[in-house]
């Protein structure tokens, strides 16, 4: 099923979210967020966005293939992150709940990561690249964090009215 994405100006996405635990049912959850967020043609989706107060979130950077990215598919609950690198880098994000605005962010390039799956199995990676970038992206989305609260205050004044904007929608 397919649910509707809160957009910035929704508190749901400035909380923190809760963990999963064995009797919910984070299959099922993880199956509407994937349809979510192959419907809005995005690369992550985090449980706060569709109003889920739990600490889950997608990734699928299949929308990226003709880009020559390595198409990964996966879900992530309970995820924490072991170990950041030193070394840093910008990358352009987007997000699916703050609709036209694109902006530099600085996060570190590479990370030690643990996670259960939809099934409640429990993993430990290294991550790097792009799907590092999704995962941090995503991981401060259960935290209630948006990318745009890593910017300077320079580029947080310039997108200030489109911000304004958005909040005024309807989500």
């Amino acid at each position: 099923m397919i649910l509707p994405i809160l957009k910035y100006g929704s508190k749901v996405l400035r909380k923190q979210a809760f963990d999963i635990g064995g009797d919910d049912s984070p299959d099922e959850w993880a199956k509407n967020m994937v349809a979510t967020l192959k419907n809005a043609d995005g690369i992550g989706l985090a449980g706060l966005q569709v109003g889920l107060l739990k600490n889950i979130f997608i990734i699928d950077t299949s929308p990226q293939e003709d880009k020559g990215i390595e198409i990964i598919e996966k879900t992530y609950c309970n995820p924490f992150i072991i170990q950041y690198s030193e070394n840093s880098g910008y990358y352009n994000e987007g997000c699916l709940s703050i609709p036209g605005i694109n902006e530099d962010v600085l996060r570190p390039d590479k990370i030690e990561v643990r996670y259960m799956d939809e099934h409640l199995n429990w993993h430990e990676e290294v991550l790097d690249g792009l799907i590092a970038r999704i995962f941090q992206h995503e991981f401060d989305h259960l935290q209630g964090i948006l990318f745009i609260d890593r910017l300077n205050l320079l580029r947080k004044k310039l997108i200030k009215n489109k911000l304004r904007k958005i909040s005024r929608s309807k989500y």
